[in-house]
């Protein structure tokens, strides 16, 4: 098994800070410490866009160019939202996805999962499909769709070892925003700092877990 933050994108054609890589719309794009350049910028433009809002007279001002009306919602609104989740595939034999982050989920609420393991709750991940986490005894069960759609992939792991599998997608986070951290460096030396805040607060890593 294998579980991954993954950052759900779309197309589009507007974004100017470059560069960005190009993917597939309405696919997925896994976070972690080894993307290229060219896909960290894609992430950042996704995350922006998703937040992309103009600022309500108790925030803060917009920017400047050149960043022009690009980041004002990812820099100014107090909730930010990153469309994605933790996905949980079986890699061992069919590929099965048992956790699929579905419409409205983001990756801010990723701990949601502790209180899973902390046996506190369920937790839900969207919907289309509606995937779900719960605690059954020492065991957690994910099933990729409590929506009723029958045949709908279902497996019980083992509390530790899903303790695991957070560890190990939670530590992708921080790895990821350094790197766009040091995008940010490059191509938004003025606003490196802000957006690098942003996007911490967006992946729900500006405090300790």
């Amino acid at each position: 098994m294998v579980m991954q933050p993954v950052l759900e994108m779309f197309a589009a054609d507007d974004f100017v800070l470059r560069p960005v890589g190009e993917h597939e719309s309405f696919g997925y794009l896994v976070l972690n410490g080894k993307l290229t350049p060219a896909e960290v910028g894609t992430a950042v433009m996704r995350i922006a866009d998703s937040n992309d809002s103009e600022p309500e007279e108790e925030h803060a001002p917009c920017p400047t160019e050149p960043l022009g009306i690009f980041p004002h919602g990812l820099l100014t609104m107090p909730d930010l939202f990153a469309a994605g989740g933790f996905r949980v595939t079986d890699t061992t034999t069919t590929g099965t996805v048992f956790v699929e982050p579905g419409c409205c989920n983001g990756l801010e609420t990723w701990r949601d999962w502790l209180d899973v393991l902390d046996g506190t709750g369920c937790a839900h991940f969207g919907h289309d499909p509606s995937s779900a986490a719960e605690p059954v005894g020492d065991t957690v069960r994910l099933t990729h769709d409590v929506s009723g759609t029958d045949g709908s992939p279902v497996t019980e792991l083992p509390a530790d070892q899903v303790r695991r599998l957070v560890a190990d997608a939670q530590q992708d986070l921080p790895d990821f925003l350094s790197l766009a951290g040091a995008w940010a460096e490059q191509h938004l030396p003025a606003h490196a700092a802000p957006v690098t805040a942003a996007l911490a607060r967006a992946l729900d890593l500006a405090s300790s877990p």
